[in-house]
């Protein structure tokens, strides 16, 4: 899979711009592209009061309180990302063509509506429409670990590595994972395949903020880390990779972290023994660890899984932007389509309007003739 070209079609995709935005729990980043050059990037807090940017204050004041009103303080996030990225493309002459966007959660792609996602508090928020009646332009919304992978999958072809069957796991302020079988991402019944997040692992252990105990999320997200951290005294008031940075020479840290290790390798074998994958990714911001991280959790892995063979844990290509890509391609993918459709409905509109008569005219002074049928129309199959 790769990603699309850009002006193909020549409509509103060639001169436009297109904005992706990656909702995480703890930020909203975004990025307005033109083709491949892209002119700018925002990232606010998700769960925070967002200030009105430009001279529209009252307007966006109005717009802001009634975001908060139907999709919280998560969807105030989306769209002040969004606006500041439509204002910055149209400052340069570029129209706002389409928008893609991947959140966390159960997703029905087709409609683009949040079932679920207790993170942000959506519960069936039609998110593509809202935008969609906002900006006036085509909304693709995805899940996030799967929007991830998309941009994963493209990276991995251009290097020539294994797609056909594989898990990628992003790891930030959330656990999810992708599953691609048969090189296809597997959906699922109701657009939940892959909440290995949210399978517990430890039963009657910590509470999670879906409701249950032990599970995955709530010991290897960076999230979790960090609370986890603090909570057992640690003096770290950094960022997550300053306490994994620390792990060889701070105890709390390094008990942490195994029980980091520890959750995410069963969440994997479980995930292995159903599917068998020929690799594990591990992308997101928590994957920039690298080998301190990969190393133990081949370990773990291995050891969990017992006699049967582990797959290969891997380092994302796509690196921890990979969302954001993937949510680039599909606003790509929505603004080509739309110039396409836009293309076919004209030749057809085109192709059934009626001919004009043919003019007759006298010829070696012969007199003129006059055509009394009514003009012929073009018949479309």
């Amino acid at each position: 899979m790769s990603a699309a070209g850009t002006g193909s079609h020549g409509g509103r995709e060639a001169s436009g711009a297109v904005v992706a935005v990656d909702v995480g729990g703890t930020t909203v980043k975004g990025m307005v592209r033109v083709g491949d050059v892209v002119l700018d990037r925002a990232v606010v807090p998700t769960l925070a009061p967002v200030a009105a940017t430009d001279a529209h204050a009252a307007t966006d004041a109005h717009a802001a309180a009634t975001d908060a009103a139907v999709g919280g303080p998560a969807l105030a996030a989306v769209t002040a990302v969004v606006d500041r990225l439509a204002a910055a493309a149209a400052a340069a002459g570029h129209p706002l063509a389409a928008i893609g966007l991947c959140t966390p959660g159960v997703v029905d792609a087709e409609t683009g509506t949040v079932v679920v996602a207790v993170n942000l508090d959506w519960h069936d928020l039609p998110l593509a429409g809202l935008l969609r009646d906002r900006y006036g332009v085509p909304v693709a919304v995805a899940h996030d670990a799967r929007a991830a992978a998309t941009a994963e999958i493209a990276a991995r072809t251009a290097a020539g590595r294994d797609v056909a069957e594989l898990v990628f796991i992003p790891i930030g302020t959330g656990v999810s994972a992708s599953l691609v079988v048969d090189g296809r991402l597997v959906v699922g019944a109701a657009g939940g395949a892959g909440e290995v997040g949210h399978v517990c692992v430890r039963p009657g252990g910590e509470p999670c903020t879906c409701g249950q105990r032990g599970c995955v999320e709530v010991y290897a997200s960076a999230r979790n880390i960090r609370r986890r951290y603090r909570a057992a005294g640690g003096t770290i008031d950094g960022a997550t990779e300053e306490i994994v940075a620390a792990v060889d020479t701070d105890p709390e840290a390094a008990a942490v972290w195994a029980d980091a290790v520890d959750a995410l390798a069963a969440g994997i074998a479980i995930l292995s023994a159903v599917l068998d994958p020929a690799v594990v990714v591990v992308g997101g911001g928590l994957g920039e660890s690298g080998e301190r991280l990969l190393a133990p959790l081949r370990t773990a892995v291995d050891a969990q899984l017992g006699w049967r063979p582990a797959p290969r844990i891997e380092q994302s290509l796509a690196g921890a932007g990979a969302g954001l890509a993937g949510a680039a391609l599909l606003a790509r993918t929505a603004a080509q389509s739309t110039a396409a459709q836009s293309t076919a409905a004209q030749s057809t509109a085109a192709q059934s309007a009626p001919a004009p008569p043919a003019a007759t005219t006298a010829a070696h002074g012969a007199e003129p003739t006059t055509d009394t049928a009514p003009p012929r129309t073009r018949r479309t199959p």
